[in-house]
């Protein structure tokens, strides 16, 4: 279809389109009320395979590595010391790529031949099923390779079916993106520009063309069906469909995902997927309720990172209390930092006490959380893209033990030093810390599934915030600042908790807070559950009537 043609078409027509080709059946499906029951408590674990355990030789992280490497993630075990307890990974592409990130898919049949075969995927699979672990795999739908099948042929041949799955345009569209830049790009074979929102090499999919939503679901089906994956975490979603005016969040993208989501949950009812959605505020909650189940909280993760950063919890509770105000519940995922970020080590200057806060605060929030591999044992990386991507550090022997071979990218400097290993031995290691949390997360139903209140302090250096659940209890503390703090008291509005003596014991060891007395309109005033709170410390305490 021309382009002219396209763009001339409003918002709204594009909309009826698209939600025409929705089955009745998925036009009048429930919206979900509540994610899968196995998401409750628990925490998912986001692996780059070419970066996690590399079990041939050849310098790249491999399935059969991964496969190898599970009884670290999730040995099964709930009481293990010995596992992070992670029930989820996510990992990000897999499918038969033209670049080392996957992004830029060939052939979404296919797994990528560096990581192994669809058999070995399998394989992977069901270990991860017999501990327990759900399996998430990165879905790009906004965009193919430029070395993809499907692209050279409409590129080749213009009365191709596949021509109408891409964008093409004569003369060049002067439309521009909101950074002053043209998304089109010149054809090498003919006086014509195609579309790509993101670079040459990764041209748009057009959802416009029915064959292309079909060809989407047909993909996610083979995945749940015959990969057996659990679900899905989609990249760069806002820009799926774009309308005049609207290069993002597009009435036809809000649509297009309605579909996809509804396809997905009729196919595996037990199935999750994420999106990828950095906008916040209305823009954000625009995507709710009834098209994915949940989206990353980037601007919670941006609040975290921030007051840790600066000792200051002054306004880092709103942007959670603003997704648990307009948000159905837990279906967001907050996190800290991820693939395309600096890792929160590096943000944090290398300070191992403001990680353990950053992570405290993070695996005690609302959602359902992911952490970064490699985040867990304060790996350090900032940009370019692959150095934030760098080989997992499992070992002081050669490249992290990593591979024998020779790594795909260089370890980190301080992959001798930083190692799970170095850090297995050590019981007040930032893994072993991370390990504590995240089983009394998946042990702790208040953790796991209770509301946030929040609390006011009587210092703004001091985070402080209940996790309710019905009856069910826990206080978060932590400290962001430099200095002890001292006699510090806490107050919250009526209603915050069920009136009645309620003790206050320590889940993390050392001393028990103070008691409260909670009046009978459920008002905390003037509480103050420690003398001191130590500096650049979290403490997580019970509270039991």
């Amino acid at each position: 279809m021309h382009t002219s043609t396209i763009r001339a078409r409003g918002a709204t027509l594009l909309s009826a389109l698209l939600l025409s080709a929705i089955p009745l059946a998925a036009q009048s499906a429930p919206t979900r009320s509540a994610l899968p029951d196995w998401t409750r408590g628990a925490t998912c674990y986001e692996v780059f395979v070419r970066s996690f355990m590399d079990s041939d030789g050849d310098g790249v992280g491999d399935l059969r590595g991964l496969t190898a490497k599970l009884d670290y993630i999730d040995d099964g075990n709930p009481r293990s010391t010995r596992s992070l307890g992670a029930r989820c990974i996510w990992l990000m592409p897999v499918a038969e790529a033209a670049s080392y990130h996957g992004y830029d898919v060939v052939d979404y049949y296919k797994v990528q031949h560096d990581y192994g075969t669809n058999d070995d995927f399998r394989a992977l699979v069901a270990a991860a099923h017999r501990r327990g672990i759900r399996v998430l795999v990165d879905m790009v739908l906004n965009h193919t390779s430029d070395k993809s099948p499907w692209f050279q042929a409409a590129l080749r041949d213009t009365t191709s079916p596949y021509r109408s799955w891409y964008r093409f345009a004569s003369p060049k569209p002067t439309e521009l993106n909101p950074w002053g830049q043209s998304n089109w790009h010149k054809s090498p074979l003919r006086d014509e520009w195609y579309y790509g929102f993101f670079w040459g090499g990764m041209p748009d999919l057009n959802y416009e063309t029915p064959a292309v939503r079909e060809e989407a679901k047909k993909i996610a089906r083979f995945w749940l069906d015959s990969m057996h994956v659990d679900g899905f975490r989609l990249d760069a979603v806002p820009y799926l469909v774009e309308e005049p005016g609207h290069i993002a969040h597009s009435t036809g993208t809000h649509a297009l995902l309605h579909e996809y989501g509804d396809y997905v949950r009729a196919t595996n009812p037990r199935s999750y997927t994420v999106g990828e959605v950095s906008a916040t505020g209305d823009t954000l909650f625009s995507y709710y309720p009834d098209q994915l189940d949940s989206y990353f909280a980037f601007e919670l993760a941006d609040s975290i990172v921030a007051a840790v950063r600066t000792g200051s919890a002054t306004g880092m509770l709103g942007p959670v209390l603003r997704l648990q105000e307009n948000v159905p519940a837990q279906r967001w995922s907050p996190f800290l930092r991820n693939h395309d970020q600096p890792r929160t080590m590096t943000e944090l200057g290398g300070d191992v006490a403001k990680a353990k806060l950053a992570s405290l605060i993070m695996l005690t929030m609302p959602g359902l959380p992911f952490l970064y591999y490699g985040e867990e044992i304060g790996m350090t990386g900032t940009k370019p893209d692959p150095r934030i991507r760098t080989p997992m550090q499992w070992t002081r022997a050669a490249h992290g033990g990593f591979t024998t071979g020779t790594p795909w990218e260089q370890l980190q400097p301080d992959s001798q030093a930083v190692t799970v290993e170095a850090e297995e031995r050590d019981t007040s290691s930032l893994l072993a810390w991370h390990r504590r949390l995240i089983h009394l997360r998946s042990a702790n139903r208040a953790l796991g599934s209770g509301t946030l209140v929040p609390l006011t302090t009587s210092d703004s250096s001091v985070a402080a915030y209940l996790r309710r659940d019905g009856d069910r209890v826990v206080l978060v503390l932590a400290n962001l600042g430099a200095s002890p703090v001292r006699a510090l008291t806490l107050s919250a509005p009526a209603g915050s908790l069920p009136p009645g003596q309620w003790r206050a014991n320590s889940l993390l060891g050392g001393r028990n807070a103070a008691a409260i007395r909670v009046p009978t309109d459920g008002a905390v005033r003037g509480w103050i559950p420690l003398g001191v709170l130590q500096p650049k410390r979290g403490y997580l305490f019970e509270l039991r009537r």
